[in-house]
């Protein structure tokens, strides 16, 4: 039996909880428990999480005293306390776990290497991967995209605090429309922030479908890789 793979990315901010810093060990459990669902029912999960619980480049190099590119390498590192702290979590589950990042730290984790990563998904290993892409000016979303193709993953899912994506933003809005499916060609022409250009237009080329739905109904990332769309969104060809 071919077993299905794909590729999770969660923001660093679901990992903040109520206080929108640092890391709600809650939270982790949660995502953990979320994990190990897929893992039991023969499913290779790769993870990124991105590092806006601790710190963004664009922010810390707003005011011109950091500059963009250590900025950026500074939220980079964020992305590996958040993937270390996942892997505890993970592990703490019973699962098993490995740490690859784009940039090296020998001490800490392993350097990312598409074989290595892919011989980990197919003993059942989750990999969450950390460092963005290594280099400056990129940002998760555009590490997920890339790391999903290279492993083959046969799905993107960004799991965020809404059920999909919208016309507008439904917290502000009454009558936001939910878009079930769009095409990537609509989420670029009308700057629809399902993932950012640079991710979409990567999935675009590579023709991997980007779901989004709410990471905290519990079971939603099993029901999505079984093909239950019913409480999501979907970019895909059309």
């Amino acid at each position: 039996m071919v077993r299905k793979r794909v590729l999770v990315k969660f923001s660093g901010e679901a990992l903040s909880g109520s206080e929108g810093y640092g890391i709600d060990t809650g939270i982790l459990k949660y995502i953990a428990d979320e994990i190990e669902n897929l893992i039991r029912n023969n499913i290779e999960v790769g993870i990124v999480i991105g590092g806006g619980n601790i710190i963004r480049g664009v922010t810390a190099a707003q005011d011109g005293i950091i500059k963009r590119t250590s900025g950026d390498y500074m939220g980079m590192l964020a992305t590996v306390i958040n993937a270390v702290a996942m892997q505890e979590a993970l592990e703490h589950n019973g699962l098993y776990a490995r740490v690859q990042s784009a940039i090296k730290m020998e001490q800490i984790c392993e350097t990312f290497i598409v074989r290595r990563a892919k011989r980990h998904l197919e003993k059942g290993r989750v990999v969450i991967f950390a460092a963005g892409t290594g280099n400056p000016f990129f940002t998760t979303d555009t590490a997920a995209t890339l790391r999903a193709v290279e492993i083959g993953a046969s799905m993107i899912i960004k799991a965020t605090k809404v059920n999909g994506v919208y016309d507008k933003d439904p917290n502000k809005y009454a009558d936001a429309k939910k878009l079930d499916v769009l095409s990537y060609d609509q989420a670029l022409h009308d700057h629809i922030k399902v993932m950012d250009d640079t991710s979409i237009a990567l999935a675009k080329d590579n023709a991997l479908p980007i779901v989004v739905c709410n990471m905290f109904e519990p079971g939603n990332l099993l029901r999505i890789v079984n093909g239950d769309m019913a409480n999501c969104s979907i970019v895909q060809n059309q």
